[in-house]
Parts: C-alpha cells; structure tokens; sequence
C-alpha cells in the first residue's frame, strides 16, 4: 500500500522517540529519516521503525480482498497436445514425415481443446498442424507419382 504523508510523519515521530531514549545514534537516525520521507510504500515505513518499541506503522484494516484487476496475471497453462503436436511437427523435418499424421491429429485436438478451455498453446498446435499437413501432403504427392509411373510402365 502506498505512504500517505501522515504515515511517514507518523514514523518520523517514532524515530524521534527512539532517538530521544537513546535506541539510536545521529547517524543512523538521519538515514532513518531520509529513508522514511522517501519511502512509497507503508512496508518500507514499517521497516524503519519495526525494532524500536512504538512498532512498525499500523496497517489499515482490510476492506476485503484485493480486486482481480489488480492481481498479477496468472499465465494460461499449455495444452500438452499443443507442445506434442509441434514436437511431432518439427520432427517431420528428421523423421521424413513419418510423424506428420500424429502431428495434424495432435493438433487439431489440442486447437479444439484450448477453444473450450481458454488454455495456451495455439501457436504451438499450427506449427504441429503446418508441419503435419505439409509432410502429409509431400506423403501423398510422392505416393501418386509412385502409383502413376507404375501405371504407366505397367
């Protein structure tokens, strides 16, 4: 929570009474006092003053929990189908295309499933998808070309 300015003078008034009871040297109470009205937030006024006998800055009381608009944005977790669909994508490229069909498989299920669950990893079930149906093709390309020579010279 951010310092208003009664809360840094309000630790300010706290060091003062430290020093006065001799807690402290001049030294170290200057710096304290720089830090206290340079400080934004109540937890680095609170540390200033948590070891002397007045305590650390009284938090206000809670209204209720913070709203979801200001929680830290929690990463959408990655369809395992998605990332097997790319694995399998990329190695058509080494396999010669064996793994294709189970990369197109892969992902057009991963692609269905993160539709319906809000999950992440669409890019990684194209790339599976682009790599399947590009291998799957040349598959079939080459096998047309084989049947047709066959039929020809056959």
């Amino acid at each position: 929570m951010l310092a208003s300015t009664a809360d840094r003078e309000r630790a300010v008034d706290v060091l003062r009474a430290g020093f006065a009871e001799g807690r402290m040297q001049q030294p170290e109470f200057e710096k304290r006092v720089a830090r206290a009205y340079a400080a934004r937030t109540v937890g680095e006024l609170a540390l200033l003053v948590g070891d002397l006998p007045q305590g650390p800055v009284p938090l206000p009381a809670a209204s209720g929990p913070v709203p979801r608009t200001f929680l830290p944005a929690v990463p959408a977790k990655t369809n395992e189908k998605a990332v097997g669909s790319a694995i399998c994508g990329v190695l058509c490229l080494v396999t010669v295309g064996l793994t294709g069909l189970p990369a197109v498989i892969l992902g057009h299920t991963a692609r269905s499933e993160i539709r319906r669950t809000g999950q992440g990893g669409d890019g990684l079930a194209l790339t599976g998808l682009v790599f399947g149906w590009l291998s799957t093709a040349g598959w079939a390309l080459a096998l047309t070309l084989v049947f047709a020579a066959l039929l020809v010279s056959g």
